[in-house]
Order: structure tokens, then sequence, then C-alpha cells
């Protein structure tokens, strides 16, 4: 336990932080699972959805520094080979 005022705020700032990130991240794959169970389905309806979704999401965790740029890239990459078929 710091005993210092600046790292006890810093502590709980880094909490609070860590619970945003955990819910963005879990956002994101539930997002990428969601696409990939709309992808099994062949409708193209659901899949542009789920697709335009998918990217949205992976969008955000690339600007927020959740994932890399070029893991965001990939993961983009994968979701338009899987869309097309």
């Amino acid at each position: 336990m710091p005993n210092i005022k600046s790292q006890k705020k810093r502590d709980q700032l880094n909490k609070m932080l860590n619970e945003r990130n955990r819910a963005e991240r879990s956002f994101l794959r539930s997002t990428l699972k969601k696409f990939d169970v709309a992808a099994a389905t062949n409708d193209p309806v659901l899949v542009a959805s789920a697709r335009k979704a998918a990217i949205k999401a992976i969008d955000r965790a690339a600007q927020k520094g959740l994932i890399h740029k070029n893991n965001a890239a990939h993961k983009k990459s994968r979701i338009d080979k899987t869309a097309v078929k």
C-alpha cells in the first residue's frame, strides 16, 4: 500500500483505466464472435452489418491502443476474406 498521496491517486486511476480497457477488450472479442456467427449463416445482409460493426470495433481498439495497428490490419483482412465467401 503506497504512503505517497500521488501514488494512491495513480493506483486509483490505474484501476479505473484497467476496468475500462477490460470492458473495451471484451466488447471487441464479442463483436468478432458475432461476426464469426454471422459469417457461418451465409446471410449477406447479416454478414454485412456484422462486418461493419466488427471493423468499427477493431479501429476503435487500435485507436485507443488496446491492440497494435498491424494487429488491427490483420484482423480486418481476415474479416474481409471471410465476408467475401
